[in-house]
């Protein structure tokens, strides 16, 4: 049997981290690996979700399984932290998933039932795992225009050009906020016409959204999906809550669909639950009963909005020592572009050669698309960094 197959390629992220834990060195620098860090190095476990944990497991009366669906009191919160008022729930259905990639899968699978080799559009560059699973789903995978590598903003003229191109039965994948791995977004009036474009269109629009809070904030990060889904008759969205809550080894995510009317609603549900029932059967609860806590008790909800407050604003100070201490030393503004950057991410926009370089005689490890996460930039040796930096980049 097993003999047919051929090695598959390693994934180059798991690798990368390998390869940092492997590495002896005392100074050694990880800005791969896409978890939040805090001023130690250290993946925190919240102090809300502590809280919450705590509650739960107190109260526990069973053990019992949820359903394909999942945690219902988890996706009607859930609703209420995106859409707040601003969404007709008659024509949204939600499933819980096992982390924001299941929620992707799901949707996907969704989508090729219904519309089987569907032109499937991503941003270019776009999160590496989209491409594989695209492809894995049966779609024609195609991209539009997004990063410029010499403004190191977004090419909306070319990306609006390419959307205003599709038509009805085309997906376009869109980051909700915070890119992965690029870090530039769209202002708030460059979706007012995407949204504008998908209307017009007829294309479905596929929302990511992995990081609400990681960027400006709840109310701006989610202005994009909110947009979108306003101005459009169908939409899909996936949501993780690794990232805003800390919970990325619980896997806790959601699939949720937007249909025409109640009817068609319940008809893609019924669909969709079918896609889960034959992968997982159901999802697990303890991630997702602990959000539901969070989010329906208003003392819990307060505390968590402060520590994602201080997890965004400690970013956004990172990346505006780094950009500052690459400034002070080359005299140039041609790594500014990092502070303006939102989310976890930025793309630096070295060669392959210049990263295998920092690895090899810094001890930075990066992916190899020079992507870096800013939440493991080192404040104590940012000094040093820029230097690496400029040393590998002139």
């Amino acid at each position: 049997m097993f003999e047919t197959l051929t090695q598959a390629p390693s994934d180059k992220i798991l690798a990368l981290m390998g390869e940092y834990a492997a590495d002896q060195r005392s100074t050694k620098i990880d800005l791969g690996v896409g978890v939040y860090k805090d001023e130690k190095g250290v993946t925190p476990v919240m102090t809300s979700v502590r809280k919450a944990e705590e509650r739960i497991l107190s109260n526990e009366k069973t053990k019992t399984y949820l359903g394909i669906a999942g945690n219902k009191g988890f996706g009607a919160a859930v609703l209420d932290l995106i859409f707040e008022d601003g969404l007709d729930r008659s024509r949204v259905r939600i499933a819980q998933t096992p982390g924001g990639t299941g929620s992707l899968w799901v949707l996907m699978q969704l989508i090729t039932r219904a519309r089987p080799g569907a032109s499937f559009y991503v941003s270019d560059p776009t999160w590496a795992n989209h491409v594989p699973m695209a492809k894995q789903a049966g779609f024609d995978l195609k991209t539009y225009p997004y990063f410029d590598t010499e403004t190191r903003g977004v090419k909306f003229d070319e990306m609006l050009a390419t959307l205003n191109g599709l038509k009805a039965g085309d997906v376009v994948l869109l980051h909700g906020c915070c890119h992965n791995p690029t870090g530039a977004n769209l202002t708030p009036a460059q979706w007012d016409q995407v949204a504008d474009s998908l209307a017009r269109t007829g294309a479905l629009p596929f929302i990511d959204l992995a990081y609400l809070g990681f960027g400006d904030g709840i109310e701006a990060d989610a202005y994009g999906t909110r947009k979108v889904i306003a101005s459009v008759p169908e939409a899909v969205l996936a949501f993780s809550g690794s990232k805003n809550f800390g919970l990325y080894k619980e896997r806790v995510g959601a699939a949720i669909l937007v249909a025409r009317n109640a009817a068609e609603a319940d008809i893609a549900n019924s669909q969709m639950l079918n896609v889960v029932r034959g992968a997982y059967s159901q999802p697990p609860d303890h991630g997702a009963e602990v959000i539901r806590t969070i989010l329906t008790d208003a003392a819990l909800r307060a505390e968590w909005e402060t520590e994602l407050t201080e997890m965004r604003n400690r970013m956004i100070y990172l990346r505006e020592k780094l950009s500052a201490a690459i400034r002070e030393r080359s005299n140039s503004t041609d790594f500014d572009f990092v502070s303006s950057h939102r989310g976890m991410f930025s793309l630096l926009g070295l060669t392959n050669e210049a990263v295998e370089k920092l690895k090899q005689e810094n001890g930075v490890y990066m992916t190899g698309d020079s992507r870096i996460n800013v939440a493991g930039l080192p404040e104590a040796k940012m000094g040093e960094l820029a230097d690496a930096i400029l040393a590998v980049s002139r």
